[in-house]
């Protein structure tokens, strides 16, 4: 979607039309479930917490700024908040079976695979930190700019370029870089 007609959709939904708002859910829901399902690891947590996401949004239209950066920061930004809100208020204990949604066993090898994989991918990132974390994340998985990082984690866009070299070298000095970048590979076919 171009800026101008993003931006003329947002004032439009500041002005009280608020059936506007739909146009910039279709745009954007499939890459903030696709963040916040990466983050939580089960369908149904992401279902909801990516409804929440978009409600919360569309209850604060009226405080978003172009000023302040781009429409789809401001989401990643309102979706990592409603994660960690998430994670703060969860029980300490996960049900087995919800692992990654690896519930059923139509295709157990290519299941086994993606369970290896992702059990590297989650060790090595498990060793970082949560910014370095969501820095790779929106950075590699969702093809976000470093301005728009920036505005979502709150550093300046040239932490964020250090921040993701430096993690990227660390991975590819653990041989995980390769683990993290098949795995994802394996999840869009």
């Amino acid at each position: 979607m171009e800026r101008s007609t993003e931006s003329q959709l947002i004032e439009r939904c500041q002005q009280g039309e608020l059936n506007q708002f739909g146009v910039l859910y279709d745009t954007y829901i499939k890459k903030i479930y696709d963040f916040i399902y990466y983050k939580t690891h089960h369908r149904q947590t992401a279902e909801d917490l990516t409804s929440h996401t978009f409600l919360k949004a569309l209850r604060s239209i009226n405080s978003f700024s172009n000023t302040a950066g781009t429409f789809q920061a401001w989401l990643y930004q309102i979706a990592r908040n409603t994660v960690i809100d998430h994670y703060r208020t969860q029980k300490a204990t996960v049900n087995l079976e919800d692992a990654w949604d690896l519930h059923d066993n139509t295709d157990i090898v290519r299941d086994t695979d993606t369970a290896l994989k992702l059990e590297t991918v989650q060790a090595a990132l498990q060793q970082l930190s949560s910014e370095q974390r969501d820095i790779v994340l929106l950075r590699v998985w969702s093809g976000l700019s470093y301005a728009e990082i920036a505005a979502i984690v709150g550093k300046t866009e040239d932490s964020c370029k250090v921040s993701f070299s430096r993690t990227i070298k660390k991975l590819r000095e653990q041989n995980a870089l390769l683990a993290l970048l098949l795995f994802m590979i394996s999840i869009v076919r």
